[in-house]
Order: C-alpha cells, then structure tokens, then sequence
C-alpha cells in the first residue's frame, strides 16, 4: 500500500518576505529531492482541502479562528506577531495545511493509504488554543488527531514532534487529555523556551543542549519516548516532523544528520506496526536549510514508503 503525499498550490503562495526563512522554497526543496531520488511516483498523490470551522474548533477557541480570519489582509502583509504575517494567500495555506491532516487521517483511518506526508506550510506546532505564533496559524497535527478521536473513535493518539523547538502549541492544546500522548524532543533552552519544566504521564518531554548529536539524541529517544510509547499502545501516531534539528541547519545549534531521521522514522514505525495498524500521519514543521531539508525529509518518506 501507497504512502499518501498530500499538498495543495495554495501552500506555496503564503509568503512572509524574502528575507522569511518560512519560505515556499522549503516545499520546492522537498520535492524537487524525492523527484531526484526517484520515490515521487511511487506515492499516492492528493490535494489538500480546506479545513472546516468544525475540524478547527475540536482544538482552538472561537476567538483564535475568528482573530485569524478577521487578520487576513486584501494586499501587502498583517502582522501577528514579530515572526509570523499573513499575506492575502495566507488564509487558504493554512487551512489547506491543516486540512491534510485530515485528509491524511481519512486515507489512513479507511485503509486507502498505510501512511501519508503532509507536505503542507504554514507549520502549525506552536500554535495554542488561541494564539497564532512561532510561523505557525493553526495546529494542524492537533487537527488531525482530534479529527481522528472524533470521526474514528480512537480512544489512544501519540504525537512524535522531533522538531527542534518545544512542540508548546500542542501541548497547550492537549495538556489535560489523557488519551493523547506527545512526546517531544527540543533544544533548550531555546524558542518557544518551554516544556522543561512541565510535562505529565502522557507529556513526554525531552529537553536537550545546543550542540545535540546523533548519538545523545537516539540515547534521548531510546530512554524517554520508546518505552512511553510502549506502555502506551498508541492506535494512531501523528508526527511533527520538523527537520531544523540538522547540522546545515543554521536556525538552531543542533547536530543531527540525515540518517537521524531515518533512524526516528523507523523507531516510530516499529510502535506503529506494533500497536496502531501501521498507521501514521506525519505532516511538515520546520527546517529551513533547504538542501538539509530536502535531504532529511526524503530519507524521513522512504522509511515510511519502506524504499
């Protein structure tokens, strides 16, 4: 069975500047390396669709959709906060962003797909119940896994966020929800400078120093997330997959390198197969060297393609 590659146009036409490292070249990136690598026709191909208001309020308030839709600009760029604008495309990215996550969860749920890949911006981890923040608008992993409790009845969802900052958004989104477990790793400390001193049974966070190499990272991985997730038999498993903790990666001071990502990849599949029916839905974050990226992100796909 195919793994699903979900993105949409729309994505690419969310611009915050020239100078933005949150750039439409990060979704270039990504498949201009599968093209090279020759997986791109090998996955299932699909658009992402629009969000709707019901799948976003499962996990963010009234006032944040609303705040967001009231913010889009006819021209120029409206701020909301110093690292974060919206242009007049920006509205539609980021419901198609999280509206793959959705899709992703249907293709997976009704057996159409073992897997997908969102490849989707804006990123959505640091946005909270009701602030957009960090380049991200809305939460699309969030959207994704509380579509999945809802329409599926799953009552266990684990979230792996390798991103280099603190998954802080989906956090605050599912803090007081046993059912869900997220487990993130993330350099501190550093933006968004939390998650160090909070975290719970099903709150696995890992906090590490600058300079973060491949080996403490898997030894992290191996000691925190591997035996939560054990313990916890996820049925599903979301990914955030940010791939700004590489070496090339001038955004952070960590030193991971491609076959990191395999290695993660693969450990989380391991779970799946075990526990969740194979099933994953991984859906883009960071990681802003674009060759890094490109690189980091198709050794992340091939694993899930099993190529």
């Amino acid at each position: 069975m195919q793994t699903a590659f979900i993105t949409h146009p729309a994505c690419l036409k969310h611009d915050m500047g020239n100078d933005h490292p949150e750039s439409p070249a990060r979704l270039r990136a990504i498949e201009d390396q599968l093209i090279a690598s020759g997986i791109f026709p090998f996955l299932q191909h699909h658009e992402a669709p629009l969000a709707t208001h019901e799948q976003l309020a499962r996990v963010h308030s009234e006032n944040h959709i609303n705040t967001i839709e009231a913010s889009s600009p006819q021209h120029g760029l409206a701020s909301i906060d110093p690292d974060t604008a919206m242009n007049p495309f920006t509205l539609e990215a980021a419901l198609r962003a999280a509206g793959a996550a959705v899709l992703g969860t249907d293709l997976v749920m009704t057996g159409k797909a073992e897997n997908a890949f969102c490849n989707v911006r804006p990123p959505g981890h640091h946005a909270t119940h009701n602030r957009a923040m960090g380049f991200c608008f809305f939460n699309n992993v969030a959207v994704g896994v509380a579509h999945a409790m809802a329409k599926y009845g799953l009552e266990r969802v684990a979230i792996a966020d390798f991103d280099v900052h603190h998954g802080n958004g989906t956090e605050d989104i599912f803090k007081d929800d046993p059912r869900i477990m997220l487990c993130s790793t993330f350099q501190h400390p550093f933006y968004p400078y939390s998650g160090a001193d909070s975290g719970s049974d099903h709150i696995i966070n890992v906090p590490l120093p600058a300079r973060t190499d491949s080996n403490a990272f898997q030894s992290a991985i191996t000691h925190y997330w591997l035996p939560a997730l054990n313990d916890f038999k996820p049925e599903m498993i979301f990914i955030s997959a940010g791939f700004d903790a590489h070496r090339e990666d001038e955004m952070a001071n960590f030193g991971l390198v491609d076959s990191d990502y395999t290695w993660v990849t693969e450990q989380i599949k391991t779970i799946a197969e075990k526990y969740a029916q194979k099933r994953i839905v991984s859906t883009l974050e960071g990681g802003y060297a674009l060759h890094a990226l490109g690189r980091s992100a198709t050794a992340h796909i091939k694993v899930l393609c099993d190529l």
